[in-house]
């Protein structure tokens, strides 16, 4: 394992085997590095740090054992993807999923525990079968008709795990499986470009869940079949046609805005949308994008987010709420806190303890000392739980191996 993430890190950089050994001071050599790569040596400690200092990775990137592999990872694209980004992207998500998995397992909590549909993966005859899918989850999913107000949350609860990250251009997001050690249950990612729009953003997590959905044998277009599922899960056909009525020949440009807005969709998406139920016509809709809604594509008319706020919304909070939860109980430490956050420990104090405001009479001394003191009580109270003690075993496991 250490020799994949070693290469995947250097192609990260853009080296080769010369040039990292370059970039060294020529030792170790090439030779000595495609060693290392192929899993038939190991580096000196001193050796490794120099190495985690060129190519701008942690020591626990390159020794965690909490993910093999990505997996099937598909990204959605509008052009091509260069090695180089690739390993880039698989690094990012790697790093981010391994600090994951480890908050989950100091916490004991399963993490393939995700809530897939009973129906399993379909297999999809026409890209069109895309709506019955989405309403066949949304049904297994007990979420009627009505929009979703956060599709981040709703992936969240369900089991999947949400990463928003940079990506390059033309990457809208990607999903993949995680493979992790000793026959573990692989772990579903979906990755989005925190570039994008609240709009496309949410549209490229309804369309990265439809490919943990479709069977890769379908003979279909899988994307365009994904693009339709997404769709149909978040703008409901019933709950459309109730808003806007059967059929329509014109549209208002107020009208659609509203309706973009309840359903949190481009206004785009929302005209494709439209035409695919059938409320307008081919010729309508190309109107539309001919006139009115010509620059609709490039520039998303009154966006969700707030000029200045972009990017802030629907955002994952599911991994930020464990390592509070494993602070406050006690199972990590506040810099074991930040490297896992990968922010200041004045923010994680604050985020601990609330707004500077609320003991402003305190000084930093005296807020560590109540800390210490808390954290005295705290292992006093639970001395005799066989499960905090087992929780602590495992703790120091997975502290163990993040160094």
């Amino acid at each position: 394992m250490f020799g994949d993430r070693l290469k995947l890190a250097r192609k990260k950089a853009g080296y080769s085997l010369r040039g990292l050994s370059d970039a060294l001071g020529g030792a170790p050599s090439a030779q000595a590095i495609g060693k290392y790569e192929r899993g038939e040596m190991m580096p000196s400690s001193g050796v490794l740090l120099q190495i985690t200092a060129a190519l701008g990775v942690s020591m626990e990137f390159l020794l965690s054992e909490q993910v093999e592999e990505l997996e099937a990872a598909e990204f959605r694209k509008r052009s091509g993807t260069s090695a180089r980004d690739r390993a880039r992207i698989e690094a990012a998500v790697i790093d981010a999923l391994q600090r994951y998995l480890a908050i989950e397992e100091i916490l004991e909590l399963d993490s393939g525990a995700w809530r897939a549909p009973r129906f399993g993966n379909r297999f999809l005859g026409r890209e069109e079968d895309g709506e019955v899918l989405a309403e066949d989850l949304r049904h297994g999913w007990r979420l009627g008709t009505d929009p979703i107000p956060n599709m981040t949350s709703l992936l969240e609860d369900r089991g999947i795990k949400v990463l928003v990250t940079s990506l390059p251009d033309g990457v809208s997001g990607l999903t993949c499986l995680v493979r992790r050690p000793r026959h573990k249950t692989k772990v579903p990612v979906i990755v989005v470009n925190d570039r994008g729009t609240l709009e496309r953003r949410r549209l490229t997590l309804a369309h990265e869940l439809a490919h943990r959905l479709i069977d890769t044998t379908s003979p279909v277009d899988h994307e365009k079949a994904s693009d339709v599922f997404a769709g149909a899960f978040l703008v409901p056909r019933d709950h459309l046609v109730r808003e806007i009525g059967k059929h329509r020949n014109a549209l208002g440009y107020h009208e659609l805005i509203q309706l973009k807005r309840m359903y949190r969709v481009s206004a785009a998406a929302l005209l494709v949308r439209l035409g695919q139920v059938g409320v307008i016509d081919r010729s309508t809709l190309a109107y539309a994008f001919q006139t009115y809604a010509r620059g609709w594509r490039r520039n998303e008319p009154d966006p969700l987010e707030d000029p200045g706020q972009e990017g802030k919304y629907e955002l994952p909070r599911r991994f930020e709420r464990l390592c509070y939860w494993a602070l406050a109980e006690q199972l990590i430490g506040q810099s074991k806190a930040s490297e896992l956050l990968q922010k200041p420990l004045a923010e994680i104090e604050q985020g601990l303890m609330g707004p500077a405001e609320g003991h402003a009479d305190r000084t930093p001394a005296t807020r560590r000392a109540g800390l210490k003191a808390r954290s005295r009580r705290a292992m006093m109270g639970h001395g005799t739980d066989p499960q905090r003690a087992h929780r602590e075993a495992a703790r120091g496991r997975v502290l163990g191996n993040l160094g």
